[in-house]
């Protein structure tokens, strides 16, 4: 396995191959997802901030812009390249480390918060979050987080999925509900206290081209699929999205989902 490559259960991904579809269509995680870890004094001006799998950096630079010392990690160095050049774009300043998260060869103690956003199912759960832990201040939070689109029977998202499964029948990702209940006990295990939730539902607003990059970027096509196969599918989805859905931009269903442990 790539040091840039993951897995979950059958499906090999290598997100490397996606970066400037990832940098240009996935935007990451809205505003609001911030301003609610602000209100719950999660977050502040001044903390220092860890983001696991940041890839192009989406919450590692939604922290920095709040006025965090902000360190985003990843595995792929093509990802974090695209971070940097947004960043650059944006006038933003994070630090980039090349490290897995179970194994960050951070020093202990040295973050007041710790995410991991739209990444954690890829990790050995009970290692990266022994690992948060480690990391974390007494007081310090980890969150996990998720920002998924919502199938729904006969809208746009479900007819995605269905064709990410015939072009991919490894793809087992599908029908989620955007809520995981099980990284309380990735928390718990790991000896987090106070744990927490929250969620709220979201509409993402997505030209067609846009969400075509958007689909791309995903683990079933361009991070798993040949280049050949990636471009019938795109034009399947194309083709797809003009009979079927032909709303130009489109509001796109999403969740927002964050389970959060406090260190000891």
């Amino acid at each position: 396995m790539s040091s840039a490559e993951v897995r979950f259960k059958e499906l090999r991904a290598d997100f490397g191959k996606t970066a400037e579809d990832y940098g240009r269509h996935r935007a990451g995680f809205p505003n609001e997802f911030f301003e609610r870890m602000a209100a719950m004094n999660i977050l502040r001006a001044g903390m220092r901030a860890l983001d696991l799998g940041t890839g192009t950096g989406t919450i590692a630079r939604g922290l920095a812009l709040r006025g965090c010392d902000a360190v985003g990690l990843d595995r792929s160095e093509p990802l974090m390249e695209q971070a940097r050049q947004i960043d650059r774009e944006l006038g933003v300043s994070v630090n980039y480390v090349v490290a897995p998260a179970e194994e960050t060869g951070l020093p202990a103690a040295s973050f007041d918060l710790v995410t991991a956003g739209q990444c954690w199912h890829w990790f050995d759960r009970p290692r990266a979050a022994a690992e948060s832990r480690r990391l974390l201040k007494p007081g310090g939070r980890l969150v996990i987080g998720h920002f998924d689109w919502i199938p729904l029977p006969g809208n746009m998202i479900e007819a995605t999925e269905k064709l990410i499964e015939k072009h991919n029948p490894k793809w087992k990702m599908g029908g989620g509900v955007g809520m995981y209940p099980r990284w309380m006990a990735d928390l718990s295990g790991a000896g987090f206290e106070k744990l927490e939730t929250f969620s709220f539902d979201i509409d993402a607003i997505y030209t067609h081209e846009a969400w075509r990059g958007r689909t791309r970027a995903s683990a079933g096509v361009s991070a798993s699929l040949t280049p050949t196969e990636v471009v019938a599918f795109d034009e399947e989805l194309r083709a797809m999205l003009a009979e079927r859905f032909a709303e130009d931009p489109m509001r796109v269903l999403h969740r927002v989902f964050a389970a959060i442990g406090t260190a000891p």
